[in-house]
């Protein structure tokens, strides 16, 4: 999440361009919103182990490594598409819409899932 902070922070200040076209080395949006569903499991996975800051810092790193493999993405097509999106709030916001709507619907389907009687 402070990754997330420090580069919305940085590439908000970046002039946004007006084509529609993605450039070479852009995600596309539902690539990003794959990626991002499963950098946000990483995070939650990270933050409530019973570790310390620092230790959970660590393994935030190496599962999102494992989030990149999987994806067939490099870190640094996935930053490049971050700074990209960024500069389209519009399209940032439909993307992380579709990233919580897929993470309450895995949600819901767990809960279904865990209830007693299934």
């Amino acid at each position: 999440m402070n990754r997330f902070l420090l580069l919305s922070f940085f590439f908000l200040g970046l002039l946004s361009c007006d084509s529609e076209k993605l450039p070479e080395g852009i995600l596309p949006e539902e690539k990003m919103v794959e990626v991002l569903i499963d950098i946000q499991l990483t995070e939650g996975i990270a933050g409530a182990m019973p570790i310390s800051y620092d230790s959970s810092q660590v393994l935030y790193r190496l599962l999102e490594r494992e989030v990149f493999l999987k994806h067939e993405v490099q870190d640094s097509v996935f930053t490049q598409s971050m700074v990209y999106y960024l500069q389209y709030p519009d399209k940032m916001d439909a993307i992380y819409a579709r990233v919580v709507d897929s993470l309450s619907l895995k949600q819901a389907s767990e809960n279904v899932v865990d209830e007693p009687g299934n």
